[in-house]
Order: structure tokens, then sequence, then C-alpha cells
């Protein structure tokens, strides 16, 4: 299949986002900017109570940025544009009226978890793994830093930016509060994902934006400040060292 972001809303006001890419989902630019897009449009679909954020497939949630883009930067004007990719997406979720819910059916990288850790409340399997690789390509989870630290807090952050190879399993990220349930399948966590969104769908509208206002308080300026980090990606990506470094990584 080719790449696509694609909305269904049902009847009971529960409005499912899924993208999906050949290479484990991983997000280009256009595609970022489909996904941030059509979490807004949702956010202000008066039909739409609830928004369920999934990927498809039964494998890989998301395995990041696209690496043949990351590769293709020139400048760091270049640089700055793809990575506010991401920071778009988050702050879509972040300014979101509606809660969103993450579904996370397998492992996720690098922006895959920033899109876990942005979401109001995440549901995976038990193959949900999760790593943030960035510092092994010689880069830095900066933009979505903010979104796995808000989630995690600094401890946990560290432990997944340090660490930048190994892969932590669903259960440890649901003990740091990434996850809020793991399932042991992805048949029982649709039925989880269906059950909270339906009881969602039928809360109080103006109560659930109320608290969604409440929980990201203190955010108001990540406009700004997942710009600034972008930025300092977008000049790291031009230099020598991570050149070779995504270059070994491809291999």
């Amino acid at each position: 299949m080719d790449p696509f972001v694609r909305t269904q809303v049902d009847a009971r006001g529960i409005a499912t986002v899924t993208f999906f890419h050949p290479a484990s989902n991983s997000l280009p630019a256009s595609l970022l900017a489909d996904l941030a897009g059509k979490i807004d449009e949702a956010g202000k679909d008066a039909t739409v109570k609830v928004i369920v954020l999934k990927s498809a497939g039964n494998r890989a949630f998301c395995a990041g940025a696209s690496f043949d883009e990351l590769m293709a930067i020139e400048t760091p004007e270049e640089g700055l544009s793809f990575f506010k990719g991401f920071a778009l997406v988050i702050n879509a979720i972040r300014t979101c009226p509606k809660f969103v819910l993450g579904r996370v059916q397998g492992k996720t990288v690098g922006g895959g978890v920033g899109l876990a850790a942005a979401v109001d409340h995440c549901l995976a399997t038990k193959h949900a793994s999760v790593k943030l690789s960035e510092l092994a390509v010689g880069i830095g989870p900066f933009v979505v830093g903010p979104a796995v630290e808000r989630k995690i807090g600094t401890s946990g952050m560290g432990m997944l930016a340090i660490d930048a190879t190994s892969w932590k399993p669903a259960s440890w990220a649901a003990e740091q509060g990434l996850y809020a349930e793991v399932f042991d399948d992805t048949e029982a966590l649709d039925a989880g994902v269906e059950a909270l969104a339906l009881r969602l769908a039928q809360s109080n509208p103006e109560a659930m934006a109320h608290l969604k206002r409440v929980l990201w308080e203190g955010t108001e300026h990540w406009d700004e400040l997942l710009a600034e980090r972008a930025a300092i990606s977008g000049k790291l990506v031009l230099s020598d060292f991570t050149r070779r470094a995504i270059a070994a990584f491809k291999r």
C-alpha cells in the first residue's frame, strides 16, 4: 500500500485517525503534516467526541522519522523544516480540545515514542517495546523530548535517551507511565481502546475540554520550544558525524 493518513468518524462520535507507511510506519514530512492536519480537523469537528490515534498493520507502531529524508537534508533551514514535523503533530495533540487516545500495537522508535507520549492516554500490547535511538545516529530526541519528559519524568527520559541502542519492554513503559495499560494481543488492545473511547464519547464534552486544558497546563510555550529544539536537530543532522552514523544505521 501507498503511505496514507485517514480519518474515520463513526456514529458514536469516535474519530479514528490512522497512519501508514510501508517502511515500518516511519513518518516523512508530508505524512507528519497530514497527520497534524487530520488531528486538528477532528478537534474542530463538532460531531467528534474523542479521537483514537493508531497506525495500520500488526507490527511496528512507528519507526520514527524517515531516514531517506534525513539523508537528503542539505541546509539548516531544511533541517528545521523536517524536524518541525513531529512538533506539528505533538502541538496538534496538545491544543486539540478532544482527548486523543493512543493505540500502540508494536515497537515504536524515536518520534514514535514522542507520539505515544503526546497522546492523552496510551494503551499498548506487550509487544510495544520502546527506544529513543536519536543519540545513536548523532542527533538527540530534542523535539519529542518535552512530550516524553512530561509523561515519564526526567529520569525515565534520560534512561531512554542515553541508552539509545537498547529496547525497553512495554512493561517498563507502563511502569514509567507512558502506557496506561498493556494487553496480551491486538484483539484485547482493540477491545480496551473501544471500551474507553465509548465511555469518553458518552461523557460531557465541556468537562473533558476543561480537563484537557488542566492536564496540559504549563505547556503553552511549546510552539516556540519545539521549534527551538527542531533547530538544534536541524543543525546536528548536517554534521559529518551524523551523516556517517545515519549511513551506517541504514546498512
